[in-house]
C-alpha cells in the first residue's frame, strides 16, 4: 500500500494546470494500486478511481479529514469516463485489482465506491460475483463525496445528474485552443510573414491572418460558452453558427477596403474551421456517444475540408490579382 496525503502541493497544481494547456498530458498518471488516506482500518471505505493524475487528485483532496483506501486501476492514464468508454476503466481491470492487491486481508467489508461516471464499464453484478465485493456508486462529482457520504451514501437526484455548466466548458477550452493551434498557428504565421516579406498583398495577407485566428476563436472558444445557444444538434453545426457571427463581425469592420472574393473566402475559412474546432469538443463534453460522433464526422468533415480548401484557393486568387496589380 502507498501512504498519500489529501492536500495538493505546488506541483500538483502545477502539472494540473499544464495539462489544462495539453502539456505532459500523457505523462500525467500515477502507479496503479491500493493507496491510503489518513489511518484507515478494517472498517474504512474503499474509492476507486483511474490512474490519470487529476482523477486521483481530485478524489484524495475530497477525502480531508477521512481515513481510506484509493484503489487506483489503470486505465493508461485516462480519466475516469473516457477509460469507462474505452473499456481500462471495467470489470475486468476492477476484478484483477481487487484480487492483486489481496482487498478482502485489508477491510473487513465487501462494498467498494465506484465513480457513477464508470458505470458504463463496470458491472457491479460480475464483480461481486468474481470478487464478494458488491459495488456502490458515489455521485458524479467529488465534490459531493462528503455529503454522499455522511448521507449513509445515499445520493440525491442532484447528486446523479451529469452537469455541463458554464464553468465546466470553459475549464476545457485551453486543451481544445492548443490542438486546434497545432494546425492553424502555422498557416498564420506563414501569412503574417508573407505579409511582411511581400507589401503588395501585405492587407490581404494580414485580413487573412485575421479570418483564421478568428475560426479559431470561434469555434475553440466562443462555441463552447456560447453552446446552449447556439442552433443545432450538431456540435459541428453549433461551431458552423459561432462562425458565421465571427465572419459577420470581421466583415462589418474590414469590409470598406476587401473585395467580395475576400469577405466570402473569409466567410468560408471562419465558418468551416470553427465548424471543425468545435466539433472535436464533442471528446471533452458529457453527452455525446462514440456512435453519434462517427455520424457526424462522416457528414461534416468532407463539407468542412472543401469549405476551408475554397477558403484559401479565393484568398490565394485575391492575393496574386494584388500581386499582378501592383507589378503590372
Amino acid at each position: 500500500m502507498i501512504q498519500t496525503t489529501t492536500s495538493l502541493t505546488l506541483n500538483d497544481r502545477i502539472g494540473s494546470l499544464l495539462v489544462r494547456l495539453c502539456i505532459g498530458r500523457g505523462d500525467f498518471r500515477v502507479k496503479p494500486g491500493l493507496y491510503t488516506v489518513g489511518d484507515p482500518g478494517k472498517e474504512s471505505d474503499v474509492f476507486v478511481t483511474a490512474n490519470y493524475k487529476m482523477s486521483f487528485d481530485y478524489l484524495r483532496s475530497s477525502l480531508h479529514g477521512r481515513n481510506a483506501y484509493i484503489l487506483v486501476l489503470d486505465t493508461d492514464g485516462i480519466n475516469v469516463w473516457c477509460a469507462a468508454g474505452k473499456g481500462t476503466f471495467g470489470t475486468d481491470e476492477l476484478v484483477s485489482r481487487i484480487l492483486s492487491t489481496q482487498l478482502q486481508d485489508t477491510v473487513s467489508h465487501k462494498r467498494i465506491i465506484v465513480p457513477q461516471l464508470g458505470a458504463s464499464g463496470v458491472c457491479g453484478r460480475e464483480v461481486t460475483k468474481q470478487t464478494g465485493f458488491k459495488v456502490i456508486f458515489g455521485p458524479v462529482r467529488t465534490a459531493d463525496l462528503s455529503a454522499f457520504l455522511d448521507s449513509d451514501m445515499t445520493a440525491t437526484p442532484e447528486m446523479r445528474r451529469v452537469r455541463f455548466d458554464l464553468k465546466d466548458r470553459a475549464v476545457l477550452i485551453p486543451v481544445d485552443l492548443v490542438l486546434a493551434g497545432k494546425y492553424m498557428l502555422p498557416l498564420i504565421l506563414m501569412l503574417i510573414i508573407g505579409s511582411i516579406m511581400i507589401p503588395s498583398i501585405s492587407s490581404e495577407a494580414r485580413r487573412g491572418a485575421t479570418a483564421l485566428f478568428a475560426g479559431w476563436f470561434a469555434g475553440g472558444v466562443l462555441a463552447p460558452l456560447a453552446l446552449p445557444i447556439l442552433p443545432g444538434r450538431a456540435f459541428s453545426t453549433k461551431g458552423a453558427f459561432a462562425g458565421l457571427v465571427a465572419s459577420g463581425i470581421l466583415s462589418l469592420i474590414i469590409y470598406n477596403s476587401a473585395s467580395l472574393m475576400e469577405i466570402i473566402s473569409w466567410m468560408l475559412l471562419i465558418t468551416s474551421s470553427a465548424s471543425f474546432i468545435s466539433m472535436n469538443f464533442t471528446g471533452t463534453s458529457t453527452y455525446t456517444s462514440p456512435s453519434g460522433v462517427k455520424k457526424e464526422m462522416r457528414f461534416s468533415v468532407p463539407s468542412q475540408a472543401a469549405g476551408f480548401l475554397i477558403g484559401l484557393i479565393l484568398m490565394a486568387i485575391t492575393m496574386v490579382r494584388c500581386y499582378q496589380g501592383t507589378t503590372s
